[in-house]
Order: structure tokens, then C-alpha cells, then sequence
């Protein structure tokens, strides 16, 4: 008997060493950086400035990009401080995207955007972004380049700033994530085109999927998430992941946006739905908390289409603690 102890023991003490080693090696290697593999077709890319394109990608960075790089500071997408994300993932300041040829993305070609945001490899340097900002493997085509459009367009609140934030400081776990759990998104092997309006489900699937990623939030971890098949995302808008105040300490609770009646929203009208998502009302009065806010640049085709494609989503029985706001 004790020999079989001495026997265990070595082999505990081996694993306490070998996860030190392994710990040790992750913090000291850091975020991972990958070959910059720009095919012709993309490095060669050149996108159209017109007011059409312009103007759609205008609306959508409104949905995507402004919430974390816009600076009341500066009134440009100069990047911001992210008290909102948890200290566990360290300390997190958003980027200068602004046109900008040293701090922001002036001297990036069209390719380089189109890559970048696909793939979340810095195409000059080869170093992966880490979970927190969003890859878009699933944004068509022709959505991607009216992005990339308004990027390049004349709107003030890209216009170059030379602002510049302290180095991100990321904590282990966010090492660790980048490392074993999260990587680089392959470019699309086929074009990606927007689903036909008529088509409701896929429309709504599109857009809460593709392009806003609402899964990301209303799932069970961030985590945990699966951004290339958003559907095998753990408690798919099931809701439960855990989020910030912009005072990064009062804790919300996501919610559960599966159709269950008793803790989703299977008894919210799709009038209702509009008005939450639309213009931040709650069913019962009121207005919803941050991060969820008003998504008034989505047409009321778009959010009725979520309506309906939440209908086909497995309904998830999960009761999560919903933010009240003191008086």
C-alpha cells in the first residue's frame, strides 16, 4: 500500500510540474501570432466608395464597431477603455480605427480590413486578436465592403486622430483562450450573399447571427463560444453569461431569448419583440439595461425576421436572475 502511494505521489507531483511548465510557457509566449496568408484574390481587393455603400456600412458599424471604439473624448472611433469587460480577461482598451496612418488603420490596404476582420490576424504583424473582438466569418460579401466603405469615407468620426491608449494588458486566462479554445477564422472558401428578404428565417438568421452576433451574449459563456458554427455555441441564447455595467461592477445576467414561455420570451408578441430590441422597452415598462441598447438602425423587416427565426431555435428552459435597477 504504500508503495502504490509513494507511486501516486510521484505521479501527482509530475502533473503539478508538467502544469506549472505548461502555465509558465503560455505566459511567457502570450497572444499567438500566425502566418499572414492573404490570398491574390483579397490582397488585390479594392472597394468601391460609393454613397450606397457607404451608407450601409455606416449603419452597420453603428451596430458593431461604434459600441467599443467610439471615444466621447475625442468624438472619433479612437478607441475607448473597456470597464465593461471582466477584470478577469485584464486590463482592455479598444483600438484606434480611425484613418490615422501611425495609431489608427490609414495605412491599411482593403485586403488587409477584409482579412483582418474575417480572420482576427493583424495582417502586418501576424498576431491573433483575442476573443473579445469579433471575427466576421459569417457577414456577406457585399456587407463587408460597405464596412470597409464608410472606414474610408470622408465621416468625421473616422477621420485621423493620433490618439493612443496604453498596451493592452492581458491576464492569463485570455493568454490561455487565445492558445487552446479560440483562433483565427478561415477566410470564406465560397462568396457569402445575403439571404432574400421573403425569406424570414434566413434573413433573421443572418442578421442576428452574421452580422449583430447576438448569440454571443445571450449564450452561457463567452467563454465558451463558436463563432464559426454559432449553433454549437453551449446554451444557445439560453442566456446566462455574466456582463459588466460600463461601471465595471454591477453584474448583468443575459437573458434567456430562447421561445420558452416561462423563462425566455415564448409569451412576447412580435410587436413587443420589435419594441425591446428596436427601442429598448420592456415588455412590462421601462427600458432594458446596458449592454443591451436600442438597435434603431435595424429596419422593422430586420427584427421581425429575428422574431422568426428565434422560433426555430431549441428552446432552453433556464431561469437567469434579470437586472433591477434601484430607484
Amino acid at each position: 500500500m504504500k508503495k502504490v502511494m509513494k507511486i501516486f505521489g510521484y505521479f501527482l507531483s509530475g502533473v503539478v510540474v508538467l502544469a506549472g511548465l505548461f502555465a509558465a510557457y503560455i505566459e511567457f509566449k502570450g497572444i499567438p501570432n500566425y502566418p499572414v496568408e492573404i490570398p491574390a484574390e483579397v490582397k488585390s481587393l479594392k472597394v468601391d466608395l460609393d454613397s450606397v455603400h457607404i451608407a450601409e456600412g455606416k449603419r452597420i458599424a453603428s451596430m458593431l464597431c461604434s459600441a467599443c471604439h467610439y471615444s466621447t473624448e475625442t468624438g472619433k472611433l479612437t478607441g475607448s477603455h473597456r470597464t465593461d469587460i471582466p477584470k478577469e480577461f485584464g486590463e482592455i482598451y479598444s483600438l484606434n480605427i480611425t484613418q490615422d496612418k501611425v495609431h489608427g488603420i490609414g495605412n491599411w490596404t482593403d485586403g488587409e480590413l477584409y482579412y483582418f476582420l474575417r480572420t482576427g490576424i493583424r495582417p502586418q504583424t501576424g498576431q491573433y486578436v483575442p476573443p473579445f473582438m469579433p471575427k466576421f466569418p459569417h457577414l456577406s460579401d457585399d456587407d463587408m465592403k460597405s464596412v470597409i466603405a464608410w472606414l474610408r469615407s470622408p465621416d468625421p468620426v473616422v477621420a485621423p486622430d493620433a490618439r493612443e491608449y496604453p498596451p493592452n494588458q492581458f491576464n492569463f486566462l485570455v493568454k490561455l483562450l487565445s492558445n487552446v479554445a479560440f483562433g483565427p477564422m478561415p477566410l470564406p472558401e465560397k462568396p457569402i450573399i445575403e439571404p432574400d428578404t421573403t425569406d424570414k428565417v434566413a434573413l433573421g438568421r443572418y442578421v442576428a447571427n452574421g452580422i449583430l452576433g447576438c448569440f454571443a451574449c445571450h449564450s452561457a459563456d463567452l467563454k465558451t463560444l463558436n463563432d464559426l458554427e454559432p449553433e454549437k455555441t453551449p446554451g444557445f441564447y439560453g442566456g446566462g453569461t455574466e456582463m459588466l455595467d460600463l461601471d465595471g461592477k454591477t453584474h448583468i445576467t443575459a437573458a434567456n431569448i430562447t421561445m420558452d414561455p416561462e423563462t425566455g420570451i415564448g409569451k412576447l408578441t412580435e410587436q413587443q419583440f420589435v419594441d425591446a430590441v428596436k427601442y429598448g422597452k420592456k415588455p412590462g415598462g421601462g427600458t432594458l439595461h446596458y449592454p443591451m441598447s436600442p438597435h434603431t438602425a435595424l429596419t422593422d423587416t430586420e427584427v421581425k425576421a429575428i422574431y422568426a427565426y428565434l422560433k426555430t431555435v431549441p428552446v432552453i428552459k433556464n431561469q437567469v436572475h434579470r437586472y433591477q435597477a434601484s430607484n
